[in-house]
């Protein structure tokens, strides 16, 4: 194995999620190519020293195929830099990546699964549509035996194998993609008022509004607290609140909204506890992970994922999702408790330099790439 190649749907998420892996797989002497739409970490990208392709894959569109020519234009991609292996990330590269490979003949395929997302735990009409659509094309696209997927927690695997989407001997289980603890340094909580933030895209799925309403719920007993939104709406998810309503909400006083943040350290820094009430399991929260490697407390809601990194009473509290009062009833512990901040921000640093490092994960995922050295000395050539 000499030549890999990484393929996601935004030149931000190879940036912000990858680049870690890209590094360690460069110092593995491995040629690292990356693969994406264009965007504003491109040039990033490449002043790192990687070689970066463009693929143009839309993300508002859902019905797979009316996107036939990106995956045409993929598998053209793989054609010209015959890759040793290739790793998808995000749910498109995943299914349009994997049977591109198989076109183009890639002999490793890696495919990263995330978080089931809109098409799995949406219970609109149109997401119980779209997973009929769906399933058969993930069945199609994870099924060659030389295929990998990787799974962040054991939910999403277990759905996954269950309902026959992929072979259990083909799964592997690896808890996100890690956090730097030297970038993310442990910090002193700051003076003045409580803040407690929530920093992700701005979706009513990721809870958005059941903190703003526990923040209302909050502000009457502690009107000395401020509550944060970090992040910027995302157009192509339908569940995207508008900027208009975050504006709204900015200037009724409810809630502050930071909008974008490049320094998320810093945003860290300026607060004492830190939330995600998303509704759904999404993999390994990295917000989460973040945080925790900068000593903060955590409350989140008890869902797949969430759950691996906050410890109920150890480092935070896990409270339903779409539940305003139980999360307003979590933060308020937090609010009035410094010491039990403190502690629960030290073992949340703790949980993150025993298992959620960028070595730990960089190196788990390099193992699952080296498994494929026994099976292609192995294996037998196979029609279709």
């Amino acid at each position: 194995m000499k030549r890999v190649l990484l393929c996601a749907n935004t030149d931000w998420y190879l940036y912000n999620f990858r680049l870690a892996l890209a590094r360690y797989l460069r110092r593995q002497g491995l040629e690292v190519i990356l693969v994406s739409p264009s965007g504003a970490y491109t040039a990033a990208l490449e002043a790192d020293g990687f070689r970066w392709l463009h693929w143009e894959v839309g993300r508002k569109s859902t019905l797979p195929w009316q996107e036939l020519p990106a995956l045409l234009r993929l598998a053209a991609i793989y054609r010209q830099v015959q890759p040793d292996l290739v790793h998808h990330h995000t749910i498109k590269p995943v299914l349009y990546g994997s049977i591109a490979a198989r076109l183009a003949g890639v002999p490793r395929v890696i495919n990263s699964i995330t978080g089931r997302g809109y098409i799995f735990l949406g219970e609109g009409r149109r997401a119980r549509l779209l997973r009929l659509v769906v399933s058969p094309i993930y069945r199609l696209a994870l099924k060659p035996r030389h295929t990998t997927v990787i799974f962040e927690n054991r939910v999403d695997r277990d759905y996954f194998i269950q309902h026959r989407l992929v072979a259990e001997v083909q799964t592997r289980l690896i808890e996100g993609v890690g956090v730097d603890p030297e970038r993310y340094q442990p910090f002193k909580e700051p003076p003045g008022p409580p803040v407690v933030v929530l920093a992700a895209r701005m979706l009513w799925d990721k809870g958005v509004g059941v903190f703003v309403e526990a923040a209302r719920l909050l502000k009457a007993s502690h009107p000395e607290a401020r509550f944060v939104l970090t992040g910027i709406p995302d157009p192509g998810n339908p569940s995207s609140i508008s900027e208009q309503v975050l504006q709204d909400w900015h200037h009724a006083g409810d809630v502050e909204w930071w909008g974008w943040q490049a320094n998320m350290p810093a945003v860290y820094q300026q607060c004492h506890i830190v939330t995600l009430p998303t509704f759904y399991g999404e993999g390994v929260p990295t917000t989460l992970l973040e945080a925790a490697a900068c000593a903060r407390p955590l409350v989140a809601t008890d869902t797949p994922g969430c759950d691996q990194v906050v410890e109920e009473g150890v480092n935070g509290f896990r409270v339903p999702p779409n539940d305003a009062s139980a999360l307003a009833q979590a933060l308020q512990r937090l609010l009035v408790d410094p010491s039990l901040r403190g502690r629960m921000g030290q073992a949340s640093r703790e949980l993150v330099l025993q298992k959620f490092t960028h070595e730990h994960i960089n190196q788990a995922t390099y193992a699952v790439y080296q498994e494929g050295k026994s099976h292609q000395a192995t294996a037998t050539p196979t029609k279709g």
